[in-house]
């Protein structure tokens, strides 16, 4: 997969996961542990016309609005350089999506982190899962008591959402034993305090979505 074929494009990305390992039977790119935390996040669709470089990428955003991030990474790369830090593409992974294509996405977020790490940019890994035959590829190629981020935007609302989302929570938080979780959207103490009373440091975000209707109520 890494070679390179003489006369051939590169349609797979091979470049992305060049001098990659990989974890489980899909073969998902390892990432080097991050202990790092941000201290801003700022949406991917933002940050490449902003210049508040002391700050963190993250693609908690609608996937039409990153899928380039994956067309054409190079055109990108030095932007993202300029700031702190990223958090792996969110890419959409519902659970009424055909398996395969859950599988797909959680691969794109691990290929381009680990490319993000091999040309020098500090990355937090996203973990995104459907339902329980996504947890464990969720938790694929990401290495134990390091920083995670998660979004619980959109995933707790509704009781059925919330269900999937924390029991697919406890499952990573028990695989990874995570130091750091970075949560986009809201954190409420009856699912995270659990994690904070096992010493898991919580940092929590607030979506775009719950900074406006603050904005529009104060």
């Amino acid at each position: 997969m890494n070679s390179t074929r003489n006369g051939c494009k590169d349609v797979f990305h091979a470049f992305l996961v060049k001098n990659a390992t990989y974890d489980s039977d899909l073969e998902i790119p390892c990432l080097a542990r991050e202990t790092q935390k941000p201290m801003k996040l700022i949406a991917f669709s933002k940050a490449i016309r902003s210049t508040d470089f002391d700050t963190w990428i993250h693609f908690y955003e609608d996937d039409v609005a990153f899928e380039r991030i994956w067309t054409t990474p190079n055109k990108y790369l030095p932007i993202i350089k300029k700031f702190r830090g990223v958090i792996t593409p969110d890419f959409s992974v519902y659970r009424d999506m055909p398996l395969v294509m859950q599988q797909w996405n959680i691969y794109r977020s691990r290929a381009i982190g680990h490319w993000l790490q091999e040309n020098g940019v500090t990355v937090i890994p996203n973990i995104r899962f459907g339902d329980e035959r996504t947890y464990e590829l969720s938790c694929a190629g990401i290495q134990k008591h390091g920083t995670i981020a998660v979004g619980s935007h959109g995933c707790i609302k509704l009781l059925s959402d919330r269900n999937y989302f924390v029991s697919g929570l406890k499952y990573v938080v028990d695989r990874l034993e995570p130091s750091t979780l970075v949560v986009y959207g809201a954190a409420p103490d009856k699912i995270f305090a659990p994690y904070k009373q096992k010493g898991i440091e919580v940092l929590q975000f607030d979506s775009d979505f719950m900074r406006s209707r603050k904005a529009v109520s104060a």
